[in-house]
């Protein structure tokens, strides 16, 4: 291990939404008029610029006392080389949390809450006066961690892509996925809108609206419920969960696999029938993505990494 004082620090931001309307509109001045003209306060998006402004530059000091750091954008991860020994903090949503963890192997990760009265930073649990402190602690490995288990999507040709949350299989536009399913000895043909994978972590999120949303469709339809409904699993749990979105059975599509449980033991395995657009993202990274068009094949399981979030 390299001593505490060796290791560097990246910082991970992001552009705010005033950022992003400047680049968009060029200028200030009409980023200004456009959301005015349609009945928005602006000085609303000002607000929340200055804020993040101030808590990155509280973040920034010690950090500076420090020598050994860099910042980098969100835009920057997906080429990003972390070293072995690096530590990783994150400024901004829980969404940028995820983000960065799918790069990161073991990578001690600082979450840190820019603005508590916007974000409700589940994944963010510190602020930006407390990184002086944790930040030292972290470096010397005195802190506790939660670890967070990751999936990954690998294609024949040896690509991979990992999840924090989740990862999704299906078209890139609004048409059907046709392609083959194999969990165990059950395998068939399916058409569908997609399919979710989901880690523990990512429960609460896509898999919990599409549970929710197939159990009530089911309880409207007098279908018998489950008395516990629909049960999140903890951020370490050994396995992932899938789901097929919208299943469409017909002549040459099936539609029995359409839910289950991914294990070390028992990976989901899929052929694409797609002959365009067919694609594999994950945590909602459309731009990250694998293609996954007629005759690849993609092999879905636990990720040899997992994520470790400093509490």
């Amino acid at each position: 291990m390299t001593n505490a004082l060796d290791r560097k620090v990246v910082l991970v931001t992001r552009r705010t939404r005033l950022e992003e309307l400047v680049i968009r509109f060029h200028t200030l001045a009409q980023a200004k008029f456009y959301i005015e003209h349609l009945g928005q306060d602006f000085h609303e998006y000002e607000v929340e610029h200055e804020a993040y402004l101030e808590a990155k530059r509280v973040v920034l000091e010690p950090l500076s006392a420090l020598g050994r750091f860099q910042a980098i954008d969100r835009g920057f991860l997906p080429n990003f080389v972390f070293g072995a020994d690096d530590v990783v903090i994150v400024l901004g949503q829980d969404g940028l949390v995820a983000n960065t963890m799918k790069y990161l192997n073991g990578h001690p990760l600082i979450g840190v809450n820019p603005d508590p009265y916007r974000y409700d930073g589940i994944l963010l649990p510190f602020g930006p006066k407390d990184v002086r402190v944790i930040l030292g602690e972290a470096m010397r490995d005195e802190r506790q961690y939660k670890s967070v288990t990751m999936a990954m999507a690998s294609l024949g040709d040896g690509q991979v892509l990992h999840a924090v949350n989740d990862i999704f299989i299906g078209p890139k536009s609004h048409v059907s996925a046709r392609y083959e399913i194999r969990l165990g000895k059950a395998v068939e043909v399916q058409s569908s809108s997609g399919i979710i994978v989901s880690t523990g972590l990512g429960s609460t999120g896509w898999m919990k609206s599409v549970a929710t949303g197939s159990l009530a469709i089911a309880r409207a339809m007098g279908a018998n419920q489950p008395k516990t409904g629909y049960q999140p699993q903890p951020w370490d749990a050994d396995q992932l969960r899938f789901a097929v979105r919208e299943p469409f059975p017909s002549k040459a599509s099936s539609a029995s696999l359409v839910f289950g449980v991914i294990t070390p033991a028992q990976m989901l395995t899929l052929v694409s029938h797609m002959p365009e657009n067919g694609v594999i993202f994950s945590d909602g990274i459309e731009a990250d993505f694998l293609e996954f068009n007629a005759g690849a094949r993609a092999v879905i399981g636990i990720a040899g990494r997992t994520g470790c979030l400093v509490m």
